[in-house]
């Protein structure tokens, strides 16, 4: 039986992968994406579906109660990717992660409650739990204590409790997700992956902050959105599942000289520039529960999805150009 999806920041990089995925998987379905459009949503990253008659878009913040019940109307599912997500910008304007992150979430949750959706899927970020010592074997999990360290993550701890408050007090049947640090195509050109890869192609200096060790669990687009699809159609109601990417962990140095080495450009290219302001040295994600009770894992090895998405960087300049000064902007 054909369902309804409505998927909030469907034109930003998870969203618009995950809604092309879904039509993949399930073409008979239909899908409305509610997206603001601002900075990190791209109509460009939708054009390969957006002719599917079983697609429809609908402009408009998911803080606007109005247009939120009329998206909602008549759906099956939401599954809830619309967030500001850039820590630099949540450092330079706390103010706008709350709104968005925390009030918008509270508004889709009172839709979601009046029109009796039957499941309400939320996707959250491993910086929930705050950040993890070197050399210490330490992973989150599911039943890490939440730690937030960024304006950024806070916004989005605070989202989880809402909807694990919906949850439990009004019996909205919800799930959600932690997820690493996503890359893969269609990632906005400020993003540490893509500005690393699109820096090389325009020869430009490679940037890292402060000595480059900070690690980070890279999990990409893909592997996420079948992460999603699983435990959407078998996760259990009122769960939690961490989503991770890789078994060996990578330092963001190691991640620049592993796209130099694709470009043979020399190390010589790194540029290290003032750290950021509270920047965590190290995430982790044990991911044992969705496999264990879902079987899920990651399709390939993290330098081969490395190298995919290097590839897809070469084969879409039109996309990536237009965004590119802007991203820059951004770091100046």
């Amino acid at each position: 039986m054909a369902r309804k999806l409505l998927v909030t920041g469907g034109c930003g990089f998870i969203g618009s992968n995950f809604i092309s995925y879904w039509f993949s998987r399930y073409p008979k379905d239909s899908i409305t994406n509610l997206d603001a459009l601002t900075y990190a949503g791209h109509l460009s990253s939708t054009a390969h579906f957006a002719d599917n008659k079983n697609y429809h878009f609908i402009k408009g913040s998911i803080l606007n109660k109005r247009v939120v019940e009329r998206a909602m109307k008549d759906v099956d599912i939401v599954v809830h990717f619309a967030a500001e997500s850039h820590v630099d910008r949540s450092i330079k304007n706390p103010t706008l992660f709350l709104e968005t992150n925390v009030l918008g979430t509270q508004v889709l949750l009172e839709s979601a409650l009046r029109n009796k959706i039957k499941r309400f899927h939320h996707i959250s970020t491993d910086e929930v739990y705050g950040a993890l010592e070197f050399n210490t074997g330490e992973k989150f999990s599911e039943e890490t204590s939440y730690r937030p360290r960024s304006p950024y993550a806070a916004s989005k701890a605070a989202s989880d409790h809402l909807v694990q408050s919906y949850a439990h007090t009004f019996g909205l049947p919800t799930t959600i997700t932690n997820c690493s640090n996503n890359f893969g195509p269609f990632q906005d050109p400020e993003k540490f992956i893509p500005r690393l890869i699109t820096n090389c192609i325009e020869d430009r200096k490679v940037m890292l902050y402060g000595d480059g060790l900070n690690v980070r669990d890279w999990l990409h687009v893909e592997d996420h959105c079948r992460a999603i699809d699983l435990v959407i159609t078998k996760g259990s109601i009122n769960n939690t599942y961490c989503i991770g990417g890789q078994v060996d962990e990578v330092s963001n140095l190691e991640v620049a000289t592993r796209v130099l080495n694709y470009f043979n450009k020399s190390t010589d290219q790194i540029a290290f520039v003032t750290d950021r302001l509270g920047h965590d040295r190290r995430y982790a994600v044990n991911w044992t529960k969705i496999r264990t009770e879902l079987g899920w894992k990651p399709r390939y090895q993290f330098d081969e999805w490395l190298t995919a998405t290097i590839k897809w960087y070469e084969e879409n300049t039109a996309w990536w150009r237009p965004l590119k000064e802007r991203a820059e902007k951004l770091y100046r």
